[in-house]
């Protein structure tokens, strides 16, 4: 290896070992600071660089360098999801670690790994002077883990962000992800009549209604929507929680359940909520006996692999490890779907297994 790849590989792990240490774990995602830390690191390179915060704590950091287009926006998102128990380390969390070839810590996958790497190209590209043409803004994020609505999605409503190409540093283990399922939750309610559970007959049972239509989700549209495929992704639904009943002794008034569904590009949020709530109906349960809800949502997207992000990136993957790019299905849902309207080029791109990122 050479010295320069020593050098780079060195100060990476420096960065990232200052990430690890600041702990942001979703609850809350306090992101106030990991982004201080970030625009200190930025506002010494000569960047541009402004804090936005839809909520109290949850800092989001905007750095510029450039200007006019075409304009290219790097992205991080800080908060991680919480360490769990502790037992399941072999070391701390907030250290990093070195096994072996590998990094551990808190966060060091998903996704301050991509961060490090980031902002140490916000450094190189400061050093050669910038770009020679156009914008790069480099954005970290918070409240990705919660699919909440003050991070990135916050940033594109407010019109703080405005790329004509969009670098995710998800982690892929370093494939490229051009496409990716939309994801929304939607909450279906029961409701009933209580009673007391040695005349069960009497009341009206909120857990039974949900069990049957449940039935009818399972036996009519499960099938449907796991039969479709687009572009190597699969759609997919998931009954993620069921909560009914306050008391064993008493015939429950009101059930709650919630479902995550993952969308294929071509599939709508509200095409998705409607074909959920026609097998509901056809249940033939009482009207008004209950809901359903979409609760959060955003569709899916696919930018293709032409575009000049996609190629120059997949040129670079084949120059450094000397083999072809190799591409990817994402199993989760990146800040990119909130672009999935605009027409731009979207590239999910990073270190760390994806399957790995909320593990210990």
């Amino acid at each position: 290896m050479s010295s320069g790849s020593d050098t780079m590989r060195s100060q990476i792990t420096e960065i990232l070992s200052r990430l690890v240490a600041i702990p942001t774990a979703y609850p809350p995602g306090d992101s106030v600071e990991i982004c201080a830390y970030a625009r200190e690191f930025l506002d010494s390179l000569g960047y541009r660089t402004a804090i936005h915060a839809e909520k109290e704590g949850l800092d989001n950091l905007v750095a510029s360098i450039g200007s006019g287009s075409p304009h290219l926006v790097f992205n991080a998102h800080v908060d991680t999801v919480g360490p769990g128990s502790l037992t399941d380390w072999q070391s701390d969390p907030y250290t990093l670690t070195r096994y072996a070839e590998r990094l551990y810590g808190l966060g060091a996958s998903n996704c301050k790994g991509s961060m490090a790497i980031q902002l140490w190209l916000a450094q190189e590209i400061a050093r050669h002077g910038g770009p020679e043409r156009g914008t790069v803004t480099f954005t970290f994020v918070t409240d990705e883990e919660s699919l909440g609505p003050s991070g990135m999605s916050y940033l594109r409503r407010a019109g703080l962000v405005r790329p004509d190409m969009l670098f995710l540093g998800a982690p892929t283990a370093n494939t490229l992800i051009t496409a990716e399922r939309g994801v929304m939750w939607v909450a279906i309610e029961t409701f009933g009549q209580s009673a007391h559970a040695g005349a069960p007959e009497t009341g009206d049972n909120a857990v039974l209604r949900m069990v049957r239509l449940v039935d009818r989700l399972v036996r009519d549209l499960v099938p449907v929507i796991e039969a479709r495929t687009e572009e190597g992704l699969r759609s997919t639904i998931n009954i993620g929680k069921f909560h009914g009943g306050d008391n064993t002794n008493v015939v429950p008034s009101y059930c709650r359940l919630e479902i995550d569904r993952r969308l294929l590009p071509s599939e709508t949020l509200e095409g998705a909520v409607e074909e959920i709530v026609a097998v509901l109906r056809a249940a033939g349960e009482p009207e008004g006996s209950w809901t359903a809800e979409l609760t959060t949502g955003t569709p899916g997207f696919s930018s293709g692999r032409d575009g000049p992000l996609v190629r120059h990136t997949a040129e670079a993957v084949e120059a450094v490890t000397g083999k072809a790019a190799v591409y990817s299905e994402a199993v989760g849902a990146s800040d990119g779907r909130y672009f999935a309207q605009d027409g731009i080029e979207i590239l999910n791109f990073g270190p760390g297994e994806g399957s790995r990122g909320h593990a210990a």
